[in-house]
């Protein structure tokens, strides 16, 4: 019961990171396609929809992390050694984002060094999703080498590969597809409402042309990813439902429904990772020898309690204070 509670916790921050940084990793990534129509207005609009939040949503990766760590250290630490280098990348991602988009909207000086602060921030903001993207086809690719094998085989074959490069890319498109979403009711003016609308329509075509290319990478990488969905009842059922919902998502976006189109987008999203979740449980990094599992690399069932106890009350703390964030900064600005 621990270990199972311990992963909800981890899939929970996850998907929270996915759909709340995500979001905000999607509008970096926007930046760079904005276009010349309008496009200091679209700039401003993204840069008001994430200043309130875009270091808060963070607090979802370092629990996901302490999880991780606390939780699992076995795994943590073949994770941290196998895939050191993408993680370090994505790290680095965040940290020049945040500086960049910190510098760029209060930096007393408005000179040159904007254009390089925005250069910055865009690509970071597509550097980051991608890391988290190629990470998590490796952790199911289960190309895990060992050390004696030499570097390439240990550091570099687990992640450098189509598949793992293909599930990035689509990662950075889901990402940029909430973002359009998201910033749909961020603005007032129609005309912008109309870019990111069109946006949104591109993107999410993008996203289901990116899904097709994660299943043709797999099987090129000798990995039947198509097969295991198929397996598995619960993706098989995620997937199927992620299709179907794109019928009344499609018509939120066009009519310009703003709630209706981001509740949609955020269960869309979050059926997609509950497939993937579902495909790879209990593993947590897949070998060629001996897979790491929830209960292979669980910690003591003491540690495991009282983690979730702090847990358990850190959520009372968090959501309340994440819905007075967003009731304060989201809703009473408008």
């Amino acid at each position: 019961m621990w270990i199972e509670a311990a992963a909800f916790f981890l899939g929970v921050s996850i998907l929270l990171y996915c759909l709340l940084a995500g979001a905000d990793f999607g509008a970096g990534i926007l930046e760079s396609v904005l276009g010349k129509e309008r496009r200091d207005e679209q700039r401003i609009v993204i840069t008001r929809a994430m200043s309130p939040v875009w270091e808060a949503n963070h607090v979802w990766l370092i629990l996901a992390v302490v999880i991780l760590f606390v939780a699992f250290p076995s795994a943590y630490s073949a994770m941290s050694i196998t895939f050191h280098i993408p993680l370090t990348l994505m790290l680095l991602g965040v940290i020049l984002r945040g500086s960049a988009f910190t510098f760029r909207s209060y930096d007393a000086v408005r000179d040159r060094s904007q254009h390089y602060y925005s250069a910055i921030f865009v690509l970071s903001s597509f550097v980051t999703p991608l890391m988290l993207g190629i990470v998590a086809g490796g952790m199911l690719l289960g190309r895990i080498g060992r050390v004696e094998e030499g570097f390439h085989q240990a550091f570099v074959r687990p992640w450098a590969n189509l598949f793992c490069v293909a599930v990035g890319i689509f990662t950075c498109v889901l990402f940029a597809f909430l973002a359009a979403v998201y910033l749909i009711g961020e603005t007032s003016n129609p005309a912008v409402r109309q870019i990111f609308i069109r946006r949104a329509q591109v993107l999410n075509v993008m996203a289901m042309v990116g899904g097709c290319l994660v299943f043709a990478a797999a099987e090129l990488d000798g990995l039947p990813l198509a097969a295991l969905f198929m397996s598995h009842a619960l993706s098989l059922l995620s997937m199927t439902a992620a299709t179907l919902i794109l019928i009344p998502l499609w018509a939120a976006i066009r009519k310009g429904a703003t709630s209706a189109a981001r509740v949609l987008a955020a269960i869309q999203v979050g059926l997609v990772l509950a497939g993937w979740f579902r495909l790879q449980f209990p593993v947590i990094l897949n070998s060629p020898e001996t897979p790491l599992t929830i209960y292979s690399s669980a910690a003591p069932e003491s540690t495991l309690r009282y983690l979730l106890y702090a847990l358990a009350g850190g959520s009372a703390l968090i959501f309340p204070s994440l819905f007075y964030l967003l009731r304060i900064f989201k809703v009473e600005e408008r």
